[in-house]
C-alpha cells in the first residue's frame, strides 16, 4: 500500500485501506482488528472504522476498510462493480450454496460437456433475477436469514434484480469450473454457483471465491492484516 498513514490525524481525517481478507475471517473480524490496532497505537477511546462490501468467511480477497471521516464514502464505494474469481464444483448442492454446509444432494454429471458449460454462462449475463442464499446476512423480520436457516426454518426469499456484465470460464478440471465474474452490488456469487448447476441439469456449489477488485481498487495492491500491523507500529 502506497503512502501508508503516518499520524493519528491521518486515520481520523479518513483513510481507504485495501486489505486482503484471509480465509475464515468475517469482514467484521477484519474491521474489529484494524480498529483495535489503531486505537491501541494512538491510545484512542474511539474511531470510526467500517468496510465497504461484505465478504463471506470462506471467501478471500479485497476488503476495503474506511476510517474516520471516510466512513461516509462506504455506500459510494460498495456500489461500484466488483470482480471475483472462483470455483464452482458441479454434481452436488449444499444448503448454504458453498462449503459452509455439507453436500445434501448429488446429481448426474455425465452429460456435462465443456461446450455446455460455456454456453450456459450466457443465461447469467445482463440483468438477471436472483434469489439470495438462505444462509446470508440479509434480515427478515428483524433477524438474519442465516439464524433462521440454522434453526431449520422454512423461509420464502424474494428474488431481486442484479447485473452480471461478464461471466468467463477460465478453465475446467473434472467437475471444477474456474471462473471470473464482473457484477453489480448485491450479486451473490454463491447463488450464481447454485443456479449454474441447475442450468446444467445437475447441481453446483461454490467451493472457492476471491474478490479481485471493487471499482478502481485492486487486490494486487492490498495488504494483509499482519502487514498493516507492522506498518502501523514501524
Amino acid at each position: 500500500m502506497d503512502n501508508f498513514p503516518e499520524t493519528v490525524e491521518d486515520f481520523l481525517d479518513g483513510q481507504i485501506l485495501l486489505i486482503n481478507k484471509p480465509l475464515g475471517w468475517t469482514s467484521f473480524d477484519v474491521v474489529k482488528k484494524i480498529k483495535n490496532l489503531i486505537r491501541t497505537k494512538y491510545s484512542l477511546k474511539k474511531i470510526k472504522v467500517g468496510h465497504a462490501g461484505t465478504l463471506d468467511p470462506l471467501a478471500i480477497g479485497l476488503l476495503i476498510v474506511c476510517t474516520g471521516k471516510f466512513t461516509k464514502l462506504i455506500s459510494k464505494i460498495q456500489g461500484q462493480e466488483k470482480t471475483y474469481t472462483g470455483t464452482i464444483t458441479l454434481g452436488g448442492t449444499t444448503p448454504s450454496y458453498d462449503l459452509e454446509t455439507e453436500v445434501d444432494n448429488n446429481y448426474e454429471t455425465a452429460h456435462i460437456t465443456e461446450e455446455l458449460i460455456k454456453d450456459s454462462t450466457t443465461q447469467f449475463i445482463g440483468e438477471i433475477d436472483q434469489k439470495p442464499p438462505i444462509f446470508s446476512a440479509l434480515k427478515k423480520g428483524g433477524e438474519r436469514l442465516y439464524e433462521k436457516a440454522r434453526r431449520g426454518e422454512t423461509i420464502e426469499i424474494e428474488s431481486r434484480k442484479v447485473t452480471v456484465r461478464e461471466f468467463t470460464i477460465n478453465s475446467i478440471e473434472n467437475l471444477e469450473v474456474n471462473f471470473e465474474i464482473k457484477c453489480s452490488k448485491g450479486t451473490y456469487i454463491r447463488s450464481i454457483a447454485h443456479d449454474f448447476g441447475a442450468a446444467l441439469n445437475s447441481g453446483g456449489h461454490l467451493s472457492k471465491l476471491c474478490r479481485t477488485s471493487i471499482g478502481e481498487y485492486q487486490l494486487s495492491v492490498a495488504i494483509d492484516v499482519e502487514t498493516f500491523k507492522k506498518l502501523l507500529n514501524k
